[in-house]
């Protein structure tokens, strides 16, 4: 389980830092939407509201974020 925290910490990193290209930031966002935990979840939201990523990028947390909840997971 911590492993799995470990990944999500590193993905949620990679997704809100605006030195890397949006390329990298879109797949870390996907992949994060692909977990489709409760904390992944959080995550994604917590991606959403981030001001400072693109407009694409943060409605592409919210789709995913959607999905997660619902599936039920």
């Amino acid at each position: 389980m911590t492993e799995l925290s470990d990944e999500l910490k590193k993905l949620t990193a990679i997704a809100s830092d605006l030195e890397l290209p949006s390329t990298l930031r879109i797949k870390a966002i996907e992949l994060l939407g692909n977990v489709g935990t409760h904390e992944a979840l959080c995550a994604l939201l917590e991606l959403a509201a981030n001001e400072g990523l693109i407009a694409e990028e943060r409605d592409l947390a919210l789709k995913y974020a959607r999905e997660v909840i619902m599936s039920g997971r």
